[in-house]
């Protein structure tokens, strides 16, 4: 107070309005359990309904039941959404305190340990409901839903259903559905080791109602369980095919192959919808003329994910030879390995792109905000001014982008330039060879001076101000750990054409200076890893950090400077590494230990090593850390030690704590990977492409 009163500020002093704004930045248990009792002018605004309106739980990691018990007391009948998605540390009686909410109108339970009966008996009292998201886990039984919860599911106009077992959950009781968000999480073998069946449980035959549907959306976890049960849904569809369907999108990994019935709904689909976002299993799309025939209204979203579609195909069907398409907003043509190129038949994936295709793409979808053209080789000609890099930065009002790392190349430097020492390494575990590593500047005025800023990745860079997600990614480079397979032991070298992306090309990326999620792997000629420095220096707003495979794989070439780029990082909060021959020691934790807004660690490294007391040590330093997961070369007994040994320390000060470390190629590491929550998994856990993966804005 003293402080304030010499400089003539007080807080106090400022508008309703500005106040109103600062405490929206505060989680809401905060402010009403904490903030309101400082003083009565706050005791007044914190009860505002502009902030308890809607109510987020869904990252408050220090929420524990009794807080959203008090929380449910206090405010109650003041909320109309309530969004608790992946609070899966919260016991399942908590839901109980959601009745007070009479007046809700969306929930999201997703990720929340619920019952059948639980679930009954708090939607029995929410009459105005309209928007719902839960899980349905084995044991759940659509029979002992009452009628008064099954008239609020009557109402439910949106349904987001993430289904860990064969069943349609309460889709049939939603007769006035509009929005369909279905989740298939289901395992082809139970714990025990038994072959499940996609067939539904008895008492589930009821009909799902879709006369009303205008957005279906499913996707698929692997297994061919998930396929027989998604077909079960679809099956209604194509009897009869909602009039105002305008959004219709599978997203289903390897091979979903084309059935009778799912012919017939696309069929029907061509005659009677215009739609607005499509994306479709590769195999329903691969070699039929179905994209001739759909027909599109004012499109903000396509995904061709891992499809053979050719650029020529893409230009006539897609996007009507090049006519105006301003409304498309995210575009997904990840591993579609033609996309840029006028057709596919005598086409090898490694040949150069055809620049007009991609040009009129460009001018075409003038309006894009997110687009994903990874696994794949994009490999530009030497025509001048037809760079990918060059035709991309046109885009100006892209906010999240996915490239290989071939596509970034500079053309003209690859040809002259001979190859270099580094070059020349094997990308592949074994002997190391020793070569002479050239100094590299690690500021950015030194690496202007080298003409760095002339290639063409920088200028893209340079003209994609607000990018706030980026990603570059081998086009060859898969992960060590698959999902529902064993780690992979052995992986594919780097294209030919990206040997020259190194620390140059990662400096540039600290041009973004509002990049908030990034994520690099498999950039071969990184030397020193300079350029990260670079990006923690500039890049102030990052809060997502990703990093696989870069430079040798017998060594950690860039341990040194990560360090120093994590003690910048102060808005980290995501950190996943994956390297061979990574030490995790106690100068790696020291300076991670600087991010101090850091929630969730994930490391995967072969023949990786950890030191327990450095982890422990940084355990207890960063007090916001509540996922931290190791897959290494150590022992399963040291692992399980390490493990113990945090769970016992911090879990009753962090219940939202999440502990999993073993060994990377241990043959239960599946099992380990199938208790590990679905919202660290999705999100961090599992490496996979993240642009343009789902609609923009398709959940609240």
């Amino acid at each position: 107070e003293s402080e304030e009163e010499s400089n003539g500020v007080n807080l106090m002093e400022f508008s309703d309005e500005i106040l109103l704004h600062i405490l929206s930045y505060v989680p809401c248990t905060d402010l009403v359990l904490n903030v309101r009792r400082t003083c009565r002018k706050l005791a007044t605004l914190c009860l505002d309904k502009s902030l308890t309106h809607t109510v987020l739980l869904q990252k408050d990691y220090k929420v524990n039941k009794d807080k959203v018990k008090q929380l449910m007391r206090d405010i109650g009948k003041e909320i109309y959404q309530l969004n608790m998605a992946g609070c899966y540390w919260l016991p399942s009686s908590t839901i109980d305190h959601v009745t007070r909410c009479k007046n809700l109108v969306k929930l999201n339970l997703s990720g929340c340990h619920i019952t059948s009966l639980r679930l009954s008996k708090m939607l029995s009292t929410l009459q105005y409901l309209r928007s719902l998201a839960i899980d349905v886990n084995p044991g759940f039984d659509a029979s002992q839903l009452s009628s008064e919860c099954k008239a609020t599911l009557s109402r439910v106009s949106e349904l987001k259903q993430t289904l860990y077992t064969p069943s349609y959950g309460v889709v049939p009781c939603c007769t006035s559905l509009e929005k369909l968000l279905l989740y298939f999480e289901i395992l082809d073998r139970s714990r025990e080791g038994f072959m499940l069946s996609g067939q539904l449980m008895v008492g589930e035959s009821n009909v799902p109602h879709y006369q009303n549907l205008r957005i279906f959306y499913a996707r698929l976890a692997p297994g061919y369980v998930n396929q027989e049960v998604v077909r079960l849904y679809l099956a209604v569809l194509s009897d009869r095919t909602p009039e105002n369907l305008h959004a219709f999108l599978i997203s289903a990994p390897g091979s979903f192959a084309e059935t009778g019935a799912t012919k017939n709904l696309l069929d029907s689909m061509a005659r009677n919808v215009r739609l607005d976002a499509l994306q479709l299993p590769k195999a329903w799309i691969n070699g039929s003329g179905l994209l001739q025939h759909l027909k599109f209204n004012n499109p903000f979203y396509f995904s061709f994910s891992r499809c053979t579609l050719s650029g020529g195909h893409l230009i006539q069907r897609v996007i009507n030879g090049g006519k105006d398409l301003k409304s498309l907003t995210s575009l997904n043509l990840s591993g579609c390995v033609h996309c840029l190129a006028p057709e596919s038949l005598f086409r090898k994936a490694e040949d150069d792109i055809d620049s007009s295709i991609l040009e009129s793409l460009v001018v075409s979808c003038c309006n894009l905000r997110h687009l994903n053209l990874s696994a794949a080789h994009h490999h530009s000609s030497e025509s001048i001014g037809n760079h990918l890099c060059q035709l991309l930065s046109r885009l100006k009002h892209l906010l999240s982008l996915a490239l290989p790392v071939c596509s970034i190349t500079d053309v003209a430097a690859n040809v002259e330039k001979p190859p270099t020492a580094s070059n020349l390494v094997p990308q592949t575990f074994g002997r190391k060879v020793r070569i002479g590593i050239q100094t590299y500047p690690r500021n950015l005025a030194d690496q202007a001076n080298q003409k760095i800023e002339s290639s063409v990745f920088w200028a893209l860079m340079g003209s994609l101000r607000f990018l706030e997600t980026l990603e570059i990614i081998g086009s060859s480079f898969s992960s060590a750990m698959p999902r529902n397979e064993p780690a992979i032991r052995n992986s594919l070298p780097p294209c030919v054409r990206a040997q020259s992306v190194g620390d140059s090309e990662v400096a540039a990326i600290s041009q973004l200076t509002y990049l908030q999620s990034l994520t690099l792997a498999q950039l071969p000629n990184i030397l020193t890893g300079s350029g990260l420095i670079n990006i923690g220096l500039q890049c102030q707003h990052l809060r997502t950090l990703s990093l696989a495979n870069l430079g040798m794989m017998g060594k950690v070439v860039y341990m040194s400077a990560l360090m120093d780029m994590l003690k910048h990082c102060k808005c980290l909060r995501d950190l996943r590494l994956e390297q061979p021959y990574f030490c995790a020691g106690a100068q790696f934790f020291q300076a991670l230990s600087h991010c101090s807004s850091l929630q969730r660690l994930c490391i995967v490294s072969r023949s990786g090593t950890l030191q327990s007391d450095a982890v422990m040590s940084f355990m207890a330093n960063c007090l916001e850390v509540i996922m931290c997961h190791m897959f290494m070369g150590e022992s399963l007994t040291v692992c399980k030690n390490l493990q113990q040994s945090i769970v016992r320390s911090f879990q009753a000060d962090r219940p939202a704590l999440n502990v999993v470390i073993f060994p990377l190629l241990h043959e239960d590491l599946t099992e380990v990977i199938r208790d590990v929550p679905m919202r660290h998994l999705d999100e961090i856990t599992l490496f996979k492409s993240r642009v343009a993966e789902e609609p923009p804005n398709l959940w609240w």
